[in-house]
């Protein structure tokens, strides 16, 4: 049962991680530097924890189950949200699955290469999961609109919608997003493989300690 309890365990982490990512539809002054920045940091927690998964047991399908796993909790941790009067369009959209399934598919089109998975399954994931990113944004109602009509008293000031500047990051956050993701996603992916290699090595000194 030890996958299972790193299952739990990584897919926890990172989505607590991952939750406050896509808020940056209250970053009304800085909503693509934000756009980017979040971005990257959901490309962070999917690579690393679905290559380190999928690494780990060696069947492909498990980045994808791992990205619903995250989806799933996130889903209910913005509920709650949603019951402190935040708009339902707050609550993130699963942008994880079609590029943890790149993940999968790079893995599986390999015959279970791990480089392969940490090159070309790096390359897709950093450079779909902005695109997705931006279809999320595109689907949910305007974030200005969004800022502006739910100001919550108890956001902190540096959240609180203000008028919005024209020109941060210049033209295209999504072309910015994708480019820096697929540089940086192949790192995220050699980590999460590194991550197994560890694991198998605490569990062979744990097993020979007992």
């Amino acid at each position: 049962c030890t996958h299972y309890l790193f299952i739990v365990v990584v897919a926890v982490n990172s989505t607590l991680l991952t939750i406050n990512a896509g808020d940056y539809i209250f970053y009304t002054d800085w909503a693509w530097t934000s756009f980017v920045v979040f971005s990257i940091s959901q490309t962070l927690m999917l690579t690393v924890g679905a290559c380190y998964y999928l690494t780990f047991t060696g069947v492909p399908g498990t980045a994808t189950y791992y990205a619903l796993i995250m989806t799933v909790y996130t889903w209910i941790a913005k509920g709650a949200w949603f019951a402190f009067g935040y708009p339902y369009d707050f609550i993130v959209t699963p942008v994880w699955l079609p590029s943890a399934m790149l993940l999968d598919l790079a893995y599986w089109a390999t015959k279970k290469n791990k480089h392969s998975l940490i090159l070309f399954g790096g390359v897709l994931v950093g450079m779909s999961l902005p695109l997705f990113n931006m279809v999320n944004l595109i689907t949910v109602a305007d974030p200005l609109e969004t800022a502006f009509k739910y100001p919550t008293p108890t956001l902190p000031p540096y959240m609180t919608p203000i008028e919005p500047q024209v020109g941060k990051f210049y033209n295209s956050p999504l072309a910015l997003g994708a480019g820096a993701g697929a540089v940086l996603a192949c790192t995220f992916a050699a980590l999460g493989c590194k991550l197994t290699t560890w694991t198998y090595r605490w569990m062979a000194a744990w097993s020979q300690s007992g």
